[in-house]
């Protein structure tokens, strides 16, 4: 994993990332359930962080959660940062890439019992898989 944090302006971020991007990963938005490229996607790799290549998630830990969203078990050691929400009138627990600061979506205790119980809902958009070979 690449610890070196990357750094750039509001308007270097808006010149990278498309609009639906920017709305969620810089201004915490949420993609509609459903819609993201990766929900239903059984392809092997390793998802990384659209915004800075941060390996995130492998696709050996993505599971259907019935959510709308691409579910996994659990990260790669280190790659995300937690932080409480308290947004939209509840308090969630918000996941954020620990190399550039992108809002990837909410970790959850209702994942798989038989692993880890957690559930990391992450929107599509945030997200780009390397397939594997």
């Amino acid at each position: 994993m690449d610890t070196n944090k990357v750094l750039k302006s509001d308007e270097d971020w808006k010149k990278e990332l498309t609009p639906e991007q920017y709305h969620i990963m810089r201004e915490k938005g949420t993609e509609v359930p459903f819609s993201g490229a990766y929900v239903d996607t059984k392809e092997k790799g390793m998802f990384r962080c659209a915004a800075c290549g941060n390996q995130l998630f492998s696709s050996e830990t993505k599971f259907d959660s019935g959510t709308g969203w691409p579910s996994f078990d659990q990260a790669i050691p280190g790659s995300v940062e937690m932080h409480t929400d308290t947004s939209a009138g509840m308090s969630r627990t918000e996941v954020i890439c620990s190399k550039c600061g992108a809002h990837l979506g909410h970790v959850f205790d209702d994942g798989p019992r038989a692993t880890t119980g957690k559930r990391y809902c992450i929107n599509s958009a945030c997200l780009m898989l390397d397939k594997a070979e």
